[in-house]
């Protein structure tokens, strides 16, 4: 069992929309056998789209909406790649993922450095201690130059970093990359099918003017000499411990740079690491079984209105039709199929081990945060959900189609896609997003998935928040003040939906005893 955990590296792809996350993923998927054409994400020409993005709404946008799961081999190691949405309207869905993984590999892209949401992603890394790599990438295109974008990584993400390798030129005079860690030169041709050659070399030859001409060749003696004296020599204890950034430059569309970074990362990152609870930390290599539910997909296939519950595994093995326990509900429950995922194909499994992520048959089990055992009590925490930005009523569009609605809200809510508020003054359902663009998602996936059509109506709302309080007679005096703006979640938790700022200080400054939590983790 220890010896299948320690081969384990399960990781996040992480970075602002369009820097090339789902293509480097491809790219990585290419490497490790489990594809073998990558499909062209953008291209309408070639009716293959990307392997990671299958929802139809993916395929149709060229966006990712929701966090896909793949598992492949790669030279003796089992990794497992999640790969997130960049859009910040799902950020909530990336930020979820984050708890799941031992390790990041951030994409940068060369001409516009770091971007808004690859900052708020780097936080939850840095408050998690989660080590990081960064990946920058379309080295083939005009773009800023390689030391500056060194030093905005830095002093944008708060990290030290280090160059392990480095590009030759940039944008139409890109002619490779010299990797560092291996000390070789890899020369580029722009191919998309095609892995390119590397050469092994000795920098002070003059073989390498005769691969790269006298300009570049000096060119590049000079940034190697400068990165020895600049930056401190890599130390794999300060990457483990998420303080130092390894850097890779590459084009991910062209395959290039993309093999460096994947025997780097599998050399150097991190096998399954101990998880807190809140009784104890988890070890992930004793015997007993634990895990929890980070995410939970409907119509993953869109012919069986089947959910699935991703349980990331924290300690000792997993088995098909053993006795777990799932402790929200105090009770036992075995799975006869269990699956591993490569995107939408899945297969079952018969047995998974600490690291791994393994894909629940739900229905109607299971919620985000839930936690599984070989029998102890454990509850994981850190699985937050945000308080919504932007709401909206739901009505039913199609009177004949009421029961499918319903079914359809219940199961996109599970999601943790949006939140569903019930005001308890009109009986009206409000849906609560993060973003405007998970609206159009919600009415695409209703119509399609479930045949059910539904219209939004405007709501001035300013904020949610739960609210709980040790004084029974505040709490109940507070409800009948606020009447009007009080709605109960999916859990049947009392929620305050304050429809200013102004209403929302005036409350808290009122009601001294009541607590308001703007997370419905508490």
């Amino acid at each position: 069992m220890n010896e299948e955990i320690k081969r384990r590296r399960t990781f996040a792809i992480i970075s602002h929309p369009d820097a090339g996350k789902t293509t480097l993923t491809e790219k990585l998927l290419l490497f490790g056998g489990a594809i073998h054409i990558a499909g062209a994400v953008k291209s309408n020409k070639i009716k293959k789209t990307a392997t990671s993005d299958w929802m139809e709404i993916e395929k149709q946008r060229g966006i990712s909406v929701a966090t896909s799961v793949m598992g492949f081999e790669y030279k003796d190691y089992k990794i497992n790649i999640l790969d997130t949405p960049g859009h910040q309207d799902f950020a909530e869905d990336t930020f979820r993922t984050l708890t799941a993984v031992d390790s990041v590999i951030i994409v940068i892209d060369s001409a516009k450095g770091v971007e808004t949401q690859t900052r708020k992603l780097m936080q939850v890394c840095r408050m998690r201690k989660t080590p990081v790599m960064v990946f920058i990438n379309k080295m083939d295109r005009e773009g800023k130059d390689p030391f500056d974008l060194l030093d905005e990584v830095e002093s944008e993400l708060g990290i030290r970093v280090r160059p392990l390798s480095w590009p030759i030129n940039g944008g139409v005079g890109f002619k490779g990359v010299y990797n560092i860690h291996q000390e070789s030169l890899n020369l580029y041709t722009p191919n998309k099918q095609v892995v390119t050659e590397t050469v092994e070399i000795d920098l002070n030859s003059e073989e390498l003017e005769n691969y790269v001409g006298d300009t570049d060749a000096a060119k590049l003696r000079e940034d190697l000499e400068l990165i020895e004296g600049v930056y401190s020599e890599f130390d794999v204890n300060e990457y483990l411990a998420g303080d130092l950034a390894p850097v890779f430059f590459g084009s991910a569309l062209n395959t290039f740079g993309v093999k460096e970074l994947l025997d780097c990362f599998v050399e150097i990152a991190p096998s399954p690491r101990p998880v807190e609870a809140m009784e104890r930390t988890i070890d992930p290599y004793e015997k007993g079984f634990s895990g929890f539910v980070f995410k939970i997909h409907a119509n993953m296939d869109p012919n069986h209105r089947s959910c699935i519950a991703f349980v990331k595994i924290c300690s000792g093995k997993f088995e098909r039709n053993v006795n777990y326990k799932h402790i929200r509900h105090g009770k036992m429950m075995k799975f006869s199929a269990p699956t591993c995922f490569m995107a939408q194909k899945k297969e079952t499994v018969d047995e998974a081990y600490a690291g791994d992520i393994v894909g629940l048959p739900d229905t109607g089990n299971f919620k985000i945060g839930d936690t599984l055992t070989s029998g102890e009590e454990i509850h994981f925490k850190g699985l937050p959900s945000f308080s919504p930005e932007m709401f909206k009523y739901i009505e039913n569009a199609d009177p004949m189609k009421q029961k499918q609605l319903q079914k359809g809200i219940d199961q996109l809510m599970d999601e943790g896609v949006a939140q569903l508020f019930t005001n308890q003054f009109n009986g009206r359902k409000i849906i609560g997003t993060v973003g405007q663009l998970q609206f159009e998602v919600i009415q695409y996936r209703l119509l399609h998935e479930y045949g059910a059509q539904c219209k939004w109506e405007p709501i001035n709302l300013y904020k949610a928040c739960w609210i709980e309080s040790d004084d029974p007679a505040e709490l109940e005096n507070f409800k009948k003040r606020k009447y009007q703006y009080m709605a109960k979640d999916k859990e049947g938790r009392d929620v305050f939906l304050a429809d200013s700022n102004y209403v929302l200080q005036m409350a808290q400054s009122d009601f001294k005893n009541i607590r308001f939590h703007f997370t419905s983790e508490f």
